[in-house]
């Protein structure tokens, strides 16, 4: 019965292996207990989480997230998909965001950004799921999604032209930096040429994308 729950560590953050033959109950069960048990050594600190060994659906994942939350004190950065891919970006998503708030004041939103929701932040701003057509978001500093941006972000929005946006993937309605604004067409042009997360930032008055991670 041990087994059923076993937390494993990286460099990015920490893997819940989790058994499959048991039900989801038991299993909540055996994590408050694993979770109380390591909770000094993850307080305070900036995680991305991986599940392994069992399919959670939504409202699951959400409980097991809640309970490590709130037991742990830590802050989830991002839940990282087992596929190799989305795992590279996300993981790089991680590092690049959080080395950079370790610098300055940052805040996260977790959840999704519906149509006519509105975010802002007097600092940077890391949200962790999608940003859909027809919401904002506007940040004093930068702006990272881990996830779909669809919507209309406002970096630097008291002028900073070095602020800068990153997204998963990026096509969005309106995209801001300072008081320069991308042309709408130019940005989802340059978005088909770039494979994986994406980066926005100024220079010499016009808003360009690359990869977030150079090949």
């Amino acid at each position: 019965m041990d087994r059923l729950v076993t937390i494993k560590c990286n460099r990015y953050g920490i893997e819940i292996h989790m058994a499959d033959d048991v039900p989801f109950d038991t299993l909540l069960s055996h994590m408050k207990e694993k979770f109380e048990s390591s909770a000094r050594f993850f307080e305070g600190s900036h995680l991305a989480v991986s599940f392994i060994g069992r399919k959670l659906s939504y409202t699951e994942e959400e409980t097991v997230l809640k309970l490590f939350s709130d037991i742990t004190g830590i802050d989830i950065v991002c839940v990282i998909d087992r596929s190799a891919d989305k795992e590279l970006i996300y993981r790089n998503a991680v590092v690049n965001t959080m080395s950079g708030f370790q610098k300055r004041d940052g805040q996260f939103y977790r959840g999704t950004l519906k149509k006519h929701q509105v975010v802002e932040s007097d600092s940077s701003l890391v949200i962790l799921g999608d940003v859909e057509l027809g919401a904002k978001v506007i940040a004093r500093g930068n702006v990272v999604i881990v996830g779909n941006l669809y919507g209309s972000v406002h970096a630097g929005a008291y002028g900073d032209e070095a602020a800068y946006i990153v997204a998963l993937n990026m096509q969005p309605k309106q995209l801001r930096i300072g008081d320069i604004e991308a042309r709408r067409q130019v940005v989802y042009q340059e978005s088909l040429h770039i494979k994986g997360a994406k980066i926005a930032t100024v220079d010499q008055g016009r808003i360009y994308l690359d990869p977030l991670v150079e090949e």
